[in-house]
């Protein structure tokens, strides 16, 4: 007689080609803000500019003429729909970057000063999660790479999870590195 015992199986997650090194293919929301450059707010706000700066001039231009309180009622509408637009071009930009999609020589060094320094003070490298480990890599297989398909539904990752295509030794690894260099320096053996 045999007995079905329940097993659990883990997935590889999926890698992409890319021509830089991947960082992170499901960082956590705050970690993609924390991470943007300037040129990706002034992009994001340049997005968010040109739907009411369009309509705008062509109001000006081509008078509507809708009555009174119509061209405000568009120019809000426009406003929240170029703000909605500015953040998730601002974010793609941001995240292709931890994808590797685009060059992330100074995302790379962030991410290592980051990871080491949790490493260091005996934290978990991607912060502590409230969900069971299974929950986790629900999150985590919902989000990965979910950037690449925001144009048509935007999905953020706000769980914190182990499950990011990348091998974690290299932090423990320079970790170690820089607490025995510390040793050295105090002068211990």
């Amino acid at each position: 007689m045999t007995t079905n015992t329940p097993t659990q199986t883990y997935q590889i997650s999926k890698t992409l080609e890319t021509e830089y090194p991947l960082i992170d293919n499901d960082p956590h929301f705050k970690r993609v803000v924390r991470y943007a450059r300037p040129s990706d707010y002034a992009h994001g706000l340049v997005a968010a500019a040109a739907g009411p700066g369009l309509l705008y001039g062509m109001e000006k231009a081509f008078p509507s003429r809708v009555g009174k309180g119509g061209f405000a009622q568009a120019m809000r509408l426009t406003g929240a729909l170029g703000a909605v637009g500015g953040f998730l071009y601002f974010y793609n930009r941001s995240i292709l970057r931890f994808y590797g999609m685009s060059e992330n020589a100074r995302e790379i060094q962030m991410d290592m000063r980051e990871m080491v320094d949790r490493v260091k003070a005996g934290q978990p490298i991607y912060g502590e999660s409230q969900l069971t480990t299974a929950m986790q890599g629900v999150a985590a297989r919902q989000s990965r790479f979910s950037a690449l398909f925001s144009h048509v539904m935007p999905w953020f990752n706000f769980v914190n999870h182990s499950q990011h295509g990348v091998d974690t030794a290299k932090y423990y690894q320079q970790a170690e590195r820089e607490l025995e260099a510390e040793r050295l320096s105090r002068g211990g053996n």
